[in-house]
């Protein structure tokens, strides 16, 4: 058990420093910018189907669900605000950020360690290449674009699918559920999502980042970190997620 919480206190330390190493290396030299580029068509582009494919199954269970249930009451008709509220504040941006995370952080973590592993980062060193400018703030500041755009794009799917199946398996109005939806949903419901967003870009890629650089072991100590990052990226969101909600409930209600 002991061994246990210093292993724990070590990650959580090492994600701290390397925290603090990305803030201080922010300010790139026009030539890394090729590589935000790259980085940004590596997590987002290549991600769309997974992100998007969610988004709209889970916008149109969400709804079915809900009328279902709400029928009981007689409030069928607020089906639209409720799947909305839902999709914007948290299923968008926590589902969005589990999927594409694990994937795009499992990326990382293998990248990086393989490079760990073969000496390549030791060369960097030595070469006297800042390899926290060039390996690892490129992709944080893709990750900090591409997951609230991604986010945008599960948030719009997820309510038109909502919006869609309710049509054709309820029967619902389409006019009337678009209506109903507007006047209960305010922009600052779609802000909070979009907010979450950009700090679980953030969380993902230095854990992601750190997994990788601290690889030991060889080949097998490589898989064993893989294997970790999708846990802890998990993890990291479902637990910034509670924090991040009562922050922006204090902020913005």
């Amino acid at each position: 058990m002991e061994a246990y919480l210093r292993q724990t206190a070590m990650w959580y330390g090492g994600v701290g420093l390397l925290t603090a190493q990305v803030v201080r290396s922010l300010a790139l030299p026009p030539r890394y910018f090729r590589l935000i580029v790259l980085e940004v068509e590596v997590m987002g582009v290549r991600s769309l189907g997974v992100a998007l494919t969610a988004a709209v199954f889970t916008g149109m269970v969400f709804a079915l669900q809900s009328a279902v249930n709400m029928a009981r009451f007689g409030a069928e008709s607020y089906v639209g605000p409720v799947a909305a509220l839902a999709i914007l504040r948290e299923l968008g941006p926590v589902l969005t950020a589990i999927l594409v995370g694990g994937k795009v952080a499992s990326g990382i973590t293998a990248e990086l360690g393989s490079m760990k592993v073969t000496e390549q980062i030791d060369a960097l060193r030595t070469l006297g290449v800042n390899y926290i400018k060039r390996l690892i703030v490129p992709r944080v500041l893709a990750a900090l674009v591409v997951f609230p755009l991604l986010t945008v794009l599960a948030d719009a799917l997820g309510v038109l699918g909502g919006m869609v199946i309710m049509a054709i398996e309820r029967g619902a109005d389409m006019y009337a559920y678009w209506n109903t939806t507007v006047y209960w949903v305010v922009p600052r419901d779609f802000l909070t999502g979009v907010a979450k967003s950009v700090v679980f870009g953030a969380v993902i890629t230095l854990i992601g980042c750190y997994n990788g650089l601290s690889t030991s072991g060889g080949t097998e100590g490589l898989g064993r970190a893989t294997t970790a990052t999708v846990v802890h990226v998990t993890m990291g969101v479902i637990v910034s997620d509670f924090f991040l909600t009562k922050m922006l409930l204090m902020v913005f209600w």
